[in-house]
């Protein structure tokens, strides 16, 4: 094994501690944080960011052309699926009452339902 290849491996490792580290912070995020809204944010952006660099740890690892594309759709959908299920269970959440108007600093979406659109 090549020097080369030795420091790539080591960079795969502290990508995949870090992912797996911002992935536990999400987690304890989602516990910790007292509403939908906050716990929705932290199911999401701690989330995409760990696992991206998961991906790319693991990337750096495997190193071959179909591992690669395999990893890149994965990371795709993700960041294509991530902040549209965030953003429907905090749309749901305000729609049946769970988060609390008092702590908005804007109600956009209160406009909007009242306008019927």
């Amino acid at each position: 094994m090549t020097v080369w290849l030795q420091i790539v491996d080591t960079a795969g490792a502290v990508l995949l501690l870090l992912g797996a580290a911002i992935c536990l912070l999400g987690v304890i995020g989602m516990i910790r944080l007292p509403d939908v809204l906050s716990r929705s944010h932290a199911a999401t952006k701690p989330q995409t960011l760990g696992m991206i660099l998961v991906l790319a740890g693991v990337a750096l690892r495997l190193r071959s052309g179909m591992d690669l594309a395999t990893l890149g759709l994965i990371a795709f959908f993700q960041m294509l699926t991530g902040p549209v299920a965030s953003h429907l269970v905090a749309r749901s959440a305000y729609r049946t009452g769970q988060v609390d108007h008092e702590d908005l600093l804007f109600d956009e979406l209160d406009e909007q339902l009242t306008d019927g659109k």
